[in-house]
């Protein structure tokens, strides 16, 4: 299960049954609002963190890349042979 501090919890929840309230016309209590709050972390959440770490990846990838092109425009220019 995902791990979130009390207050984000009850914000959730409490959207859980706002939602219910406002879209279905329903009024679900606090223990029907936790049990789809776990459910829901359970079973979607695993998707929404793994498409965070393939974000982060990817900026950390991109970021990486721009290091190495900066890194080598420090490069000076060579020659073999000695020039006057």
């Amino acid at each position: 299960m995902i791990r979130v501090n009390k207050e984000q919890k009850e914000a959730m929840v409490s959207a859980i049954q706002q939602y219910f309230e406002v879209e279905r016309g329903e009024e679900l209590g606090m223990i029907g609002a936790e049990q789809i709050y776990i459910d829901l972390s359970e079973i979607i959440g695993p998707y929404f963190y793994n498409q965070g770490v393939r974000d982060a990846k990817e900026m950390v990838e991109q970021k990486l890349m721009n290091m190495d092109e900066d890194i080598l425009s420090l490069e000076k220019q060579t020659s073999l042979g000695y020039r006057r």
